[in-house]
């Protein structure tokens, strides 16, 4: 970052930025299915990190707040439009949020206000300001929320890919500085 500029994104949780005694941070993408958005983020945070040498100190995972389909993979929309961005995604499957994942995780990054108050339901008060909403940290694009674009069409794809990246890269720019170097 240029001298003056200012940090842009939510503030991160005070877990951020190398309390970890490993020197890292876990961050966890959810979605209400874990099967479109969610996974989405969790491979292209992932390739962005190991793009930028950071994916032994910052490690990805995704959950659904509803386990409707746990064990499954991301829905094929979700894989095909990602893999012509050059995003893998294949290999992920779906899970619920535990309780746990509050403790473990030092960011969880929502989709939705939905997944937020369901995602609140399930982790202990004490973690939740560990949540935050993924597009707080997008920069080319003003959005709220990343919709959910299970009963729509290519569109609805195309649009969570360009909200996630954004967001990705902003939450990157903001994580990189703070990560050691390897």
């Amino acid at each position: 970052m240029s001298p003056g500029a200012q940090e842009s994104g939510p503030p991160l949780p005070a877990a951020m930025g190398g309390a970890r005694a490993d020197g890292g941070c876990r961050l966890l993408f959810v979605c209400m299915g874990n099967i479109c958005r969610s996974p989405t983020a969790h491979g292209v945070m992932r390739a962005k990190l190991r793009a930028a040498g950071l994916d032994g100190r910052i490690t990805v995972d995704s959950a659904a707040t509803h386990g409707w389909h746990e064990g499954s993979p991301p829905d094929e929309r979700a894989v095909a439009h990602a893999l012509r961005r050059g995003w893998d995604i294949a290999d992920l499957r779906a899970r619920p949020l535990r309780a746990a994942d509050f403790e473990l995780a030092d960011l969880l990054l929502v989709m939705d206000r939905r997944n937020l108050d369901d995602a609140r339901a399930i982790g202990a008060p004490r973690w939740h300001g560990k949540l935050q909403l993924l597009a707080g940290w997008a920069r080319a694009h003003r959005a709220a929320e990343v919709p959910d674009p299970y009963y729509g069409g290519p569109a609805g794809f195309e649009q969570v890919l360009d909200l996630i990246e954004d967001a990705c890269d902003g939450l990157l720019r903001r994580l990189a500085p703070a990560a050691p170097a390897r």
